[in-house]
């Protein structure tokens, strides 16, 4: 097991695309007016891009257009006081293929928000990196 500086255990890749595949709620982080931004929002994984699905003018779509973007999932236990963390970063491009969008709009993949959710993100990774509490670093605290 490695660990970083502080102590947390650093996932490998190939766990954090694990993680990755089994959550359904994440967070993505963009730029909007020039300021980071933060966004909740239901996701699939998709030949292992993350695909997100959000209105054509919302603020997310202005913003997250051939863009560079973060996008993280988490779980914490408050009970055992562990939990993990995993962080994707990449590009965001619209899906604009008319086979790709029939493929998308087939997902189960809902919205909160009502409204026209059309349009479908999707983050190609280029950088991906996790991050654990081990369980006998919880029990120190």
């Amino acid at each position: 097991m490695r660990l970083d500086q502080g102590g947390l255990e650093i996932l490998d890749p190939e766990e954090c695309l694990s993680l990755l595949a089994r959550t359904l709620l994440g967070r993505i982080v963009f730029t909007d007016s020039a300021l980071p931004a933060v966004q909740p929002v239901n996701y699939a994984v998709v030949d292992g891009d993350v695909v997100i699905r959000t209105s054509p003018g919302s603020r997310l779509a202005a913003a997250a257009d051939d863009a560079v973007v973060a996008f993280e999932i988490d779980d914490y236990d408050s009970d055992s006081r562990t939990g993990w963390s995993v962080v994707v970063v990449g590009r965001a491009r619209a899906a604009t293929g008319p086979g790709e969008l029939a493929a998308l709009r087939a997902l189960p993949l809902e919205t909160w928000a009502p409204g026209d959710h059309d349009l479908f993100i999707r983050i190609h990774p280029q950088l991906v990196s996790g991050r654990r509490i081990p369980a006998t670093s919880a029990r120190a605290v």
